[in-house]
């Protein structure tokens, strides 16, 4: 297992918030499955944020913008932004052309897959 911290900035705030998140294998192994698990993640922390005592809800793998950027090197982070806020993820260890691969996979599974919604 490895944590990970996601910063979340909400619209029209100038604070942020980190959350510790938990994937289950290293970056370098990972598969669209894990990809997409912290996608998952990231989308859920910047509702958690957002409304703190709200059930969590079903997450949905569209309507969102991300980018995949390098991180000092060797390392690479995911930034997503969605209406509530904006969110980062990592830094993770795996290049980013690697990392920005899976997670168009991982979306474009989500897509092709009705489970996720």
């Amino acid at each position: 297992m490895r944590l990970f911290d996601i910063e979340i900035v909400l619209r029209n705030t100038e604070q942020a918030v980190v959350e510790q998140a938990v994937v289950e294998r290293e970056p370098c192994e990972w598969t669209e499955a894990d990809a997409a698990d912290v996608l998952r993640q990231m989308l859920l922390a910047v509702n958690r944020a957002s409304h703190p005592d709200a059930p969590e809800p079903h997450v949905t793998l569209r309507g969102f913008s991300w980018i995949v950027e390098p991180f000092e090197g060797t390392m690479a982070v995911i930034a997503l932004e969605i209406p509530l806020g904006a969110a980062i993820a990592g830094p993770f260890e795996i290049d980013a052309i690697a990392l920005d691969r899976l997670v168009t996979r991982a979306l474009a599974q989500g897509r092709a897959d009705p489970a996720i919604h």
